[in-house]
């Protein structure tokens, strides 16, 4: 069976673990932002000393068939465990990335259940383990601004793909993988704690990190820096933004 897994530039292929065909030099990056100075300062000065760097911050684009390695097997097994399951893939996945040697389907948030439940259980697939859930944050990417990121592996063939959603800040829920990967619960719950990702149907979503009254989310690239005093052994810290002073 052919996947309906492709990606909409019609370009050479990228390089499976197995393979050695050269990175698609054709496919264009997708720009999401420039970045100005080591850092990406904004307003208080660049102190990096790198003043004059600027960087484009991309995401790699869709990669189009073959893959190259068994990463064609993984994604026409995903195609016929969707169908299967009366779920078109075409619907279910947004694009498809090889970057790096890596394989990551990148799933429309409501489907996201139904393609991490197929790549666990279709005997094709067989990833037995999900090792979490990562936040990221992208404040330029507008309307898709919190991603998570699931890695998954398979322990009976040894293969490791990504699942990533991606969501808007104004409305960043995404379905909880509690049902399907029952060890995600405590990485769910620091995700929505340092990221503000909310994971609907867990079943208690609940800060694990900060306290229970703390306001906003520490891992944003929008949260500020410093302003919290640390005390270490009697001695007190002071905040980040108040440790040096440039004249």
């Amino acid at each position: 069976m052919t996947s309906d897994f492709t990606g909409p530039r019609d370009s050479e292929a990228t390089a499976g673990p197995e393979g050695s065909l050269p990175q698609d030099e054709t496919a264009v990056p997708d720009v999401i932002d420039v970045r100005h100075g080591m850092f990406g300062v904004r307003g208080t000065g660049d102190t990096s000393g790198y003043g004059r760097l600027v960087r484009p911050v991309t995401l790699p684009p869709s990669t189009t068939r073959p893959f190259g390695g068994w990463f064609d097997e993984v994604a026409d097994g995903l195609d016929a465990a969707l169908a299967e399951a009366g779920v078109p893939a075409a619907e279910a996945i947004e694009k498809v990335v090889v970057f790096r040697d890596e394989l990551t389907f990148h799933v429309r948030a409501p489907h996201l259940p139904a393609v991490a439940q197929a790549l666990r259980d279709d005997p094709v697939l067989r990833f037995e383990l999900c090792l979490g859930v990562n936040g990221v944050h992208y404040p330029e990417d507008l309307g898709r601004e919190l991603h998570a990121v699931y890695p998954l592996m398979s322990i009976t063939w040894g293969r490791r793909v990504r699942l990533e959603v991606s969501v808007p800040d104004a409305d960043p829920h995404v379905p909880s993988l509690y049902a399907v990967y029952p060890t995600n619960d405590w990485h769910e719950r620091e995700t929505y704690d340092f990221f503000g990702i909310v994971f609907d149907g867990h079943p208690a979503l609940t800060r694990i990190e900060m306290p229970d009254d703390w306001q906003g989310h520490p891992q944003r690239k929008d949260y500020p820096l410093g302003g919290i005093p640390v005390e270490y052994k009697g001695a007190q810290i002071p905040p980040p933004d108040e440790r040096r002073a440039y004249n």
